[in-house]
């Protein structure tokens, strides 16, 4: 646990946070909002639901491990209708949990569960559902994807879900043993 600790800190999370898996809860209220589709990524990545796997299934991938590592990336924005500081955070954010994701591998031996943030962005266009994933080792569904509330996941590792006026969090997290 401490060193995937302090490879998150070391990589630029501004913050991380461990937490007992026991306590997470698979919610169909969640998949319940990706089907109504405001990302409008619903049936249209394999990242996302369906593609992903039942909430059943997701469910059972996780409950494999013990213990979850929460890492957040937080920005200042210039109010609230900075597009581009909110596309910048996302893929600051995005950037250092692919490397997380890669390190927390080789750490575990490949024994983890990274769970990203929103919807996959790698392809520009996902060859979901004619073609399979150009990149499956890669592909990390996110939290809610696993029927997670986020907010809920950040109580479970005592940290805040919302910083405050002008700015955005994005969080992740990997599942370990």
């Amino acid at each position: 646990m401490p060193d995937i600790l302090a490879l998150a800190k070391g990589i630029g999370f501004e913050y991380a946070a461990w937490f007992e898996a026991a306590g997470l809860e698979f919610r169909g209220e969640v998949r319940e909002m990706c089907a109504a589709d405001r990302c409008r990524k619903y049936n249209k990545s394999w990242a996302c639901p369906p593609a992903c796997g039942s909430l059943a299934a997701m469910e059972a991938r996780a409950r494999r491990f013990s213990h979850g590592v929460l890492v957040q990336t937080v920005a200042e924005l210039d109010g609230d209708f900075d597009a581009e500081g909110l596309a910048g955070a996302q893929r600051v954010h995005k950037r250092r949990f692919e490397t997380l994701a890669r390190q927390a591998k080789l750490l575990t031996r490949g024994d983890c569960l990274p769970m990203g943030a929103g919807a996959c962005t790698r392809c520009v266009k996902c060859t979901y559902p004619s073609r399979p994933c150009r990149h499956p080792a890669l592909v990390h569904p996110s939290m809610e994807a696993y029927g997670l509330m986020v907010a809920d996941v950040c109580a479970l590792a005592g940290l805040k879900y919302y910083y405050g006026p002008n700015t955005i969090s994005y969080s992740s997290c990997i599942l370990i043993n």
